[in-house]
């Protein structure tokens, strides 16, 4: 069992202990230095997929508008390229 968690760890449980408390201690630092608060990131990501939102469906609707203007042209050219080979 000891061998299983250590393997899961990566090393012992007292190492990988002293190991997260030490990068804690410096994210902390870090965070506190730039005025970060942990929300600050979930409202980031949050506003970040929002904004990916909005801006993939303009981007959806002008792909739409292209569609729609270039099918004005190829759709009748296809029609009347095929009538003239069902002919032959």
């Amino acid at each position: 069992m000891s061998d299983q968690v250590n393997r899961f760890l990566g090393d012992s449980p007292g190492r990988t202990l002293v190991k997260l408390i030490i990068v804690s201690l410096i994210v902390g630092f870090v965070m506190k230095f730039f005025g970060w608060r942990p929300l600050d990131f979930l409202y980031g990501l949050r506003r970040f997929v929002l904004d990916l939102w909005h801006s993939g469906f303009a981007a959806l609707g002008e792909f739409g508008d292209y569609l729609l203007l270039g099918a004005t042209i190829v759709i009748p050219l296809f029609v009347i390229l095929r009538l003239f080979n069902y002919r032959r």
